[in-house]
C-alpha cells in the first residue's frame, strides 16, 4: 500500500460515506441550513475517522464544507486561535530575552575623550 492510498483509506470508513453530500455542504449557516449543519455534526460525531478527516481538511486549507464535525468558520477560529497563541509564546519569549539584549546593544563601545 502507497502513502497516498493510506492516506485516502480513511474516507472508505467514514460514516458519511453513505450520506448525500450536499448535507456536508450547506449553502448558507443560518435558517434552514443551520439544522443541516446540526445534522452533518452529528454524524460526524460518531465517526471512527473524524481526526483524519478533519487533519485532511487543515492540511488542504479546505474552506467549505463540514470536515471532522467543523464548520469553515469552527476551523477559521481555531486557525486563528492557534496563531495567536504562536504569537503571544514568541512575544514572550522576546521579552525574556529582551533585557539582557537591551543591556549589550551588540554594538562596540566607544572610548570618550578625556
Amino acid at each position: 500500500m502507497t502513502a497516498t492510498e493510506s492516506a485516502a483509506n480513511w474516507r472508505s470508513a467514514a460514516a458519511c460515506l453513505s450520506a448525500d453530500p450536499d448535507l456536508f455542504f450547506p449553502i448558507s449557516n443560518t435558517g434552514p441550513a443551520e439544522r443541516q449543519i446540526a445534522r452533518a455534526k452529528t454524524i460526524c460525531a460518531g465517526c471512527g475517522v473524524r481526526r483524519e478527516c478533519l487533519e485532511f481538511a487543515l492540511s488542504h486549507d479546505q474552506v467549505y464544507g463540514i470536515w471532522g464535525g467543523t464548520t469553515p468558520e469552527d476551523r477559521q477560529r481555531d486557525r486563528r486561535r492557534k496563531r495567536r497563541a504562536a504569537a503571544a509564546a514568541a512575544a514572550a519569549a522576546a521579552a525574556a530575552a529582551g533585557p539582557k539584549r537591551a543591556a549589550s546593544s551588540g554594538q562596540p563601545k566607544r572610548a570618550v575623550p578625556v
